[in-house]
């Protein structure tokens, strides 16, 4: 038999919590609660991933079934990044002064429970050609945009024809330096990258592609394929990763996602914390277990492996990173930085430096005699 193009995965997934019942008997008692959820969240999985879920437990299982847990979240915040706030045209967000977030398919390949969009998505989302004119007018008058991050919904769902057109009319606008686009399509619905899609994209360079990979099981040949023909276009890419709980928040399994990324030519780029979006609170890990997992990050992989962990605040304050705290304490005109085995370095700075960390602990130590190593128990 002929596989299921795309678009036939796409019908032939699962759309309501009747089907999931009829897909995975296991959820048949809890029908009620699904129904309830899926009022308030709908549900979409295509039949690609719909085929690799094993069960509760599973870490793709936890990504796309829902839970009663989105109800009983009620903290949250609707629109947490004041995406909505800063929008001065339809489907528009323009926060940061030279760039902007154009939102041009109302369509995902899969609804993840922990979308930061969970008001939009499967839900009253307007994206008409009329729509995409007024946003592409904006951008056109705003000389200070020269970076557009194209997202929705997923823009890799758009017929191929719609999104060579929208390319093309951002292309011919003089200040757009550069053209991103933000996409799960390769992890979850590989099929859709074709050699044709790929020639499309490469036509409107510079064109940056950031997926969205979150377990190293998404990462199947399908998925290695699909990111084979656009690296093999030209077009860079990146990965935007959130940090789940129950999914990937330990150090093994962020290792072996960076490293299994790399391999298919794409860069770590983000670790999302998990935004304050209601009805996702289950999936919130600590700060704490982010900052362990990029220091366990940097003790095992090459730099290019380790993603920027990042908080995007909300209210629309932007991306704020967070890093592991290696600085110690200061000893005069010295650092006292701690290494990735947790060692204690010193490293000389100049006076200018000296002002800038004023404020760290006095460390009072000497100078070992084996280079710039201070061993640890000559601290205080």
């Amino acid at each position: 038999m002929k596989p299921a193009s795309w678009n036939g995965q796409l019908r032939s997934g699962i759309h309501s919590a009747a089907a999931l019942c009829d897909a995975f008997s296991e959820l048949a008692p809890r029908r009620a609660m699904l129904e309830e959820v899926t009022g308030a969240y709908p549900v979409c999985i295509n039949s690609y991933i719909a085929g690799m879920l094993k069960g509760p437990g599973d870490p793709l299982w936890r990504q796309f079934v829902p839970d009663s847990a989105e109800l009983e979240d009620t903290t949250g915040m609707i629109d947490p990044l004041a995406e909505d706030s800063h929008a001065p045209a339809p489907n528009i967000t323009h926060r940061y002064p030279n760039r902007v977030l154009f939102l041009v398919s109302n369509r995902c390949a899969v609804h993840c429970r922990f979308c930061t969009r969970k008001r939009k998505i499967g839900r009253s989302f307007d994206v008409t050609p009329d729509t995409i004119g007024q946003g592409i007018d904006y951008i056109s008058r705003s000389r200070q945009v020269r970076d557009v991050l194209l997202s929705g919904g997923d823009p890799l769902l758009l017929p191929t024809a719609q999104l060579a057109d929208i390319l093309g009319r951002l292309r011919a606008i003089p200040h757009v330096d550069i053209i991103r686009i933000g996409t799960r399509v390769p992890g979850v619905l590989p099929d859709r990258i074709t050699a044709r899609l790929a020639r499309t994209l490469a036509r409107a360079h510079p064109l940056y592609v950031n997926t969205h990979f979150n377990h190293p099981a998404e990462i199947t040949p399908q998925a290695r394929r699909a990111c084979a023909l656009l690296a093999e276009a030209g077009i860079p890419l990146g990965c935007q990763t959130v940090l789940l709980k129950g999914v990937n928040d330990s150090g093994e399994i962020m290792r072996e996602l960076m490293q299994a990324l790399l391999g298919m030519r794409v860069r770590p780029y983000y670790l999302h914390h998990m935004d304050c979006t209601r009805g996702t609170a289950h999936f919130r890990t600590s700060l704490t277990t982010g900052l362990a997992i990029v220091g366990a990050l940097r003790s095992h992989v090459s730099g290019m492996s380790v993603p920027h962990y990042v908080i995007d605040l909300p209210g629309g304050g932007g991306k704020v990173p967070l890093t592991p705290d290696y600085i110690q304490a200061v000893d005069g005109n010295r650092l006292l930085i701690k290494n990735f085995r947790g060692d204690l370095y010193g490293y000389d700075i100049c006076p200018q430096d000296a002002e800038t960390f004023r404020g760290l602990p006095e460390a009072g130590v000497r100078r070992a005699h084996t280079g710039n190593h201070i061993n640890d128990k000559e601290t205080p």
